[in-house]
């Protein structure tokens, strides 16, 4: 499975002045330059690297993303964006549990091929403290619904929330991308067979 995403989907409308076409093509060709950067050498590839890559200087790549986590923010949630569309796909088009194994996947396979990625959102380092919740953030919404979409059916547990899920998958992505998703295949079928009526007390 992949994540397909629009070049200008960078970010949500947040209200701020738009850039110039200029400067858009600047961006767009950093974050191309970043997403393969990261994928290949990890988020703590140098910022020279990268702009190299884009064909701007490194005083360019600053002055858009002021910080390292301002950058590996806006690459990923480019994809994330798309990762968070699918889940309202999926829910309209496959029964519950196929739409939430599906979807599962899907975040397996993004955060899986981020090298690096995982280990920094699991750091120490203050520089990354934002980096969970703003990865979290638009996919909420979109794996809410597909628990509730399954939960309403009584075909899993109701103890799960979508932020368990999230940092459930992530931390498993510390592993090699085999038992990543074997692990997160066990936990799917983990919540499939205790049924909607589980009693964690129990």
């Amino acid at each position: 499975m992949s994540i397909t995403t629009s070049a200008a989907a960078t970010a949500p409308d947040d209200g701020k002045p738009q850039l110039r076409a200029d400067a858009r093509r600047n961006v767009d060709a950093i974050l191309q330059a970043a997403k393969v950067a990261f994928a290949t050498t990890g988020v703590d590839t140098p910022v020279r690297a990268i702009a190299t890559r884009a064909g701007v200087g490194t005083g360019t790549v600053y002055r858009h993303f002021p910080q390292r986590t301002d950058l590996v923010a806006a690459v990923f949630r480019r994809e994330l964006d798309g990762c968070a569309a699918a889940a309202s796909a999926l829910a309209t088009t496959r029964g519950p549990i196929e739409a939430l194994t599906r979807w599962l996947a899907l975040y397996t396979e993004l955060l899986a091929t981020k090298r690096g990625l995982i280990t920094a959102m699991h750091s120490e380092a203050p520089a990354y403290e934002s980096l969970t919740e703003c990865f979290q953030e638009p996919l909420r919404p979109g794996l809410g619904l597909l628990l509730r979409n399954a939960m309403d059916e009584d075909l899993i547990r109701t103890d799960v929330s979508a932020d368990d899920l999230l940092q459930a998958v992530a931390a498993l992505c510390l592993l090699d991308a085999k038992r990543t998703q074997l692990m997160v295949a066990l936990i799917v079928d983990g919540l499939h067979r205790c049924g909607g009526n589980h009693d964690p007390k129990r």
